[in-house]
């Protein structure tokens, strides 16, 4: 018989499975990730948004102040009157700064704009100081792992 004839048989496959008593298997896998330095971070995030969050209404407040002085707001009217009380004390460090150039009752108070920059770079020096003290620029995950096994 030739090796290329076909006798009629069928090719023999032998198929070995091992199993071993000591298999496990796995129920239940729980991963968790967390960064310890989380709570850190976002209480120094908390406290710069609270600095940003005061300096921006004294930013408003001074706005404010400038545009009703180069508007020419009566200075009698009762809202007139509550933001120069209240933004004076803000403004007086940088009277006399500057003139203030007067045109029909419209008055271009260069002060309130240089409390306005100044406000602002005390506003991002503050927070950037805070950040330096008390946020965290590292970063860590520290995971752990629990699984539930049953043997089979």
């Amino acid at each position: 018989m030739s090796d290329t004839e076909d006798v009629g048989t069928s090719p023999r496959i032998t198929t070995a499975v091992s199993t071993s008593p000591s298999q496990v298997e796995v129920d239940r896998t729980a991963t968790a990730a967390y960064d310890p330095y989380a709570s850190r971070r976002q209480t120094a995030a908390r406290v710069v948004q609270a600095i940003y969050l005061v300096f921006g209404v004294i930013e408003a407040l001074i706005a404010i102040r400038f545009v009703l002085h180069a508007l020419g707001a009566n200075p009698n009217a009762g809202f007139a009157q509550f933001i120069y009380g209240v933004t004076a004390p803000l403004v007086a460090p940088f009277a006399g700064l500057f003139g203030n150039p007067q045109a029909s009752g419209s008055v271009l108070e260069l002060q309130s704009l240089v409390a306005l920059v100044v406000y602002a770079l005390i506003a991002w020096l503050l927070g950037r100081l805070v950040w330096l003290l008390l946020g965290e620029s590292r970063a860590a995950v520290a995971t752990s792992a629990t699984s539930v096994e049953t043997k089979v």
